[in-house]
């Protein structure tokens, strides 16, 4: 019997034009090639490619795993390129961009991203219902993760006692916070009572990986394939910020904030704005909120744990713009997704906000 084939006619053009936008990426980044603009501008579009076939990914997995286990597979493996893009900042001693990448991919996730998706899904399906349990706990643990965050740098910013202490401090809060996450997993990947119903009824021909849907060892093979693959990219991207930020006259503050998050958040960028489009707005509410639940909780303690690594010495000390804005984004998007819904409005003001935010930024 012959078994179809796993991809489509649409899904094959999207590979092809992933593997030929990373093999050009790879070309400028060793072949000293493109001048200052073309290697920064190939490896973000090479990140963009990698997140669409993550995306694809995703939603082949949604069925069988839930939508708090998808959202937390998909989210580590979407901050991986994020965790190599800020330490080969912090490897090229470009501190701004590093701490303001942090900042900014939190921002990024739950005003733009978040926007975006629900525009897209309040666009085509009307105001959006999500699972209300699981919406209060993933945002909860988002505003308690961030407010750990934060606290060296209140200490520095009040000039308590602790505020000559910031790096021993910060690997105190980091390895907390690294224990909090792990001991957070189980009920994040926990199926909801909905999902559960749903697994225990008959099962839909993409269920088994019939029909359009990717067999689960298929979808997991790419997620680990583009990972890596955008891990490689990060390295390149970073090597061409420099030019280009002296090229474009870009701020590293601004640089970090608003390009480098975004770029490095690419996968949720595109997943999480998909999954509301296609009326998945539990999927795409886990998706695009657990990356800054594991920004907060897992990157940023990496990043000050594995710092020396690269000759680097990473706190998590924000300054004070930088903590009023992250502490600003959390709770307005905590406010927002307490009701359990969503319009297009909803989004466009979040947009606006994070519009606002990064134009605050461009002078550094």
């Amino acid at each position: 019997m012959i078994r179809p084939m796993p991809f489509t006619g649409s899904e094959l053009r999207i590979i092809g034009l992933t593997v030929a936008a990373v093999i050009a990426a790879a070309i400028t980044y060793y072949g000293h090639i493109g001048g200052t603009i073309a290697p920064f501008v190939l490896a973000g579009v090479a990140l963009a490619l990698l997140a669409s076939l993550v995306g694809r990914s995703v939603e082949a997995m949604g069925e069988r795993l839930g939508a708090g286990a998808t959202g937390v597979v998909q989210s580590a493996l979407g901050n991986l390129p994020e965790l190599f893009v800020v330490l080969f900042a912090l490897k090229s001693k470009l501190y701004a961009v590093a701490t303001a990448t942090i900042v900014g991919s939190i921002l990024a996730n739950v005003l733009l991203v978040l926007g975006l998706a629900f525009i897209a899904g309040g666009a085509k399906h009307g105001v959006q219902h999500f699972e209300q349990a699981a919406a209060r706990r993933i945002s909860l643990m988002m505003l308690l993760s961030v407010a750990a965050l934060v606290v060296p740098a209140l200490t520095a910013l009040l000039h308590t006692p602790a505020a000559g202490h910031e790096r021993a401090l910060s690997i105190a809060v980091s390895i907390l916070l690294l224990l909090l996450f792990i001991g957070s997993l189980p009920a994040s990947i926990k199926k909801t009572e909905a999902e559960t119903t749903s697994a225990a009824g008959p099962a839909s021909p993409d269920a088994h990986g019939a029909g359009h849907g990717w067999p689960l060892w298929l979808a997991l093979t790419m997620l680990a394939v583009t990972g890596v693959a955008a891990a490689f990219v990060s390295d390149w991207f970073v090597a061409g910020l420099t030019p280009a930020m002296s090229a474009l006259h870009i701020s590293q503050e601004f640089a970090g904030l608003v390009i480098v998050a975004i770029a490095g958040n690419a996968v949720e960028n595109v997943v999480g704005v998909q999954l509301a489009y296609r009326n998945q707005p539990d999927h795409a509410l886990s998706v695009i909120l657990q990356s800054p639940v594991q920004i907060a909780m897992m990157v940023a303690p990496a990043l000050v744990l594995l710092s020396p690594l690269v000759g680097a010495t990473f706190t998590l000390v924000l300054p004070p713009l930088l903590l009023v804005s992250l502490l600003l984004a959390v709770v307005v998007a905590v406010v927002v997704v307490f009701d359990g819904d969503s319009n297009w409005l909803e989004g466009a003001a979040m947009i606006t906000l994070y519009a606002i935010i990064a134009t605050s930024f461009w002078w550094g």
